[in-house]
């Protein structure tokens, strides 16, 4: 029985539906906003957050009547037949996503709250569903080095836990001194290229200069989403045991479609949109031996219990990019957790 046959009957019965926005400064110089989704039955409700960027999106969504969900979704359904419910709800009644992705943004939002209230309902967890076991999550904290780029923010971090890893984001303005500092520090697990975004404040060009410096600097990285171009397929060549991919995977086909055979992936559950999609992309990636680590949006709530939820359930032991929301503040607070967070054995649905 595949993972998602585990879920697939499982009963929700939903009364009504509500919603709660959510603002929050954040150490990358951007103000987040996401959505909460409530599903509420049975007495009990099942939550999923919608992690789409634009903020355009999340009050064109606030101007939308709560009838508008309540009376599409009001019913009894297996989880099966709610997701296929939602194929033929138009999720932006108002005004078209200013970005494609968040289309599967805001349906995963509906379907993880769906999962959440069906398995609450049948008072169990998603690991136990799915036959598995949670396991302590190891972490890694990403963060950006500002402009111009200092290892500022990253020393305050490992001043509070020396062992904790890092995940960066290089850029072309990353100057030798900052990556000899990184490179000594031993920390620095995952680099993400970001040669996959386009139109965001994250851009980064396919610089080849960039790419020889950090692959030659931190030689036991693991380094996500280059852009192969002709100046860079030298380069990439040589680290192919080391190239992770994590914006253009959103199924299985996408893994197929990728210019080399993954030896690791970025699991971000909104990219995928429906559960099935997440499930299967899993199953195929461990069957296929890829090594698998979950990736956070900046959730300001519950999304970022489900991703160390789906972390401590499949890849407990990976560099998970799932750092208590308390990293992404402008100032670091004092008490932040280390690494392992350990989950909560009492906690029912997707909630960690």
């Amino acid at each position: 029985m595949s993972a998602y046959d585990r879920l697939a009957d499982r009963t929700l019965s939903i009364d009504t539906t509500a919603r709660t926005r959510h603002e929050r400064e954040t150490s990358s110089d951007f103000t987040r906003v996401t959505t909460v989704f409530e599903l509420h039955g049975d007495g009990v409700v099942g939550r999923g957050e919608d992690v789409t960027y634009d903020a355009e999106d999340h009050d064109a969504l606030s101007a939308v009547p709560d009838d508008t969900f309540t009376d599409a979704l009001t019913g009894t359904w297996t989880f099966d037949e709610f997701s296929t419910a939602l194929d033929g709800l138009d999720l932006f009644p108002t005004k078209s996503p200013e970005r494609p992705s968040a289309r599967h943004y805001r349906r995963w939002a509906l379907e993880s709250a769906g999962v959440d209230l069906a398995l609450k309902r049948a008072d169990t967890s998603f690991a136990e569903a799915l036959g598995r076991t949670r396991d302590p999550v190891e972490f890694v904290v990403s963060t950006r080095l500002g402009d111009p780029p200092t290892t500022d923010r990253v020393d305050s971090i490992l001043a509070r836990h020396p062992g904790l890893g890092l995940k960066l984001d290089p850029t072309s303005d990353w100057t030798d001194d900052v990556v000899d500092a990184l490179a000594a520090t031993d920390a620095v697990q995952v680099l993400d290229l970001k040669g996959h975004y386009t139109g965001t404040m994250v851009d980064q060009s396919a610089d080849p200069a960039l790419y020889d410096r950090v692959i030659e600097a931190f030689p036991d990285a693991v380094i996500e989403d280059p852009a192969v171009t002709e100046a860079t397929r030298p380069i990439v060549n040589g680290a192919t045991d080391r190239l992770s991919w994590d914006a253009p995977i959103t199924s299985v086909e996408s893994v197929r479609d990728l210019p080399y055979r993954p030896r690791w992936l970025n699991i971000k559950p909104s990219r995928f949109g429906t559960v099935e999609s997440l499930l299967e992309t899993t199953e195929y990636a461990r069957e296929n031996g890829i090594v698998c680590y979950a990736g956070g949006q900046f959730e300001l709530d519950v999304g970022r219990d489900h991703i160390q939820t789906l972390a401590a359930t499949f890849f407990p032991d990976a560099p998970n990019d799932v750092a208590p929301g308390g990293y992404n503040l402008p100032d670091l607070p004092a008490d932040l957790p280390g690494s392992p967070l350990r989950p909560d054995r009492a906690a029912r649905g997707l909630d960690f």
